[in-house]
């Protein structure tokens, strides 16, 4: 898991190719997922807390998080590690 690759906006988990979001010129983003950047820009202008609520449904309820209450703590204390919220 330490060699795991997050978005750094996000933290979903970066896997596959398909999973990067794009730059401007098309590339593939390094650092951010395809729901999160989108040729060369973010996809949604929120607070860090905002991002937290909208990704809880997708990691509560046992994946990887037994419920949203887990969920929310955890990121609480993950995201400000992440580059879009330093």
């Amino acid at each position: 898991m330490e060699n795991m690759i997050f978005c750094q906006s996000c933290a979903m988990p970066l896997i596959k190719s398909e999973d990067f979001g794009t730059n401007a010129d098309g590339n593939k983003n390094e650092d951010y997922c395809l729901y999160c950047y989108k040729e060369g820009a973010f996809t949604t202008e929120e607070t860090m807390e905002e991002m937290i609520e909208s990704c809880i449904p997708h990691v509560s309820s046992g994946n990887p998080y037994a419920n949203e209450n887990e969920a929310r703590t955890s990121m609480k204390e993950f995201f400000p590690t992440l580059k879009r919220w330093k």
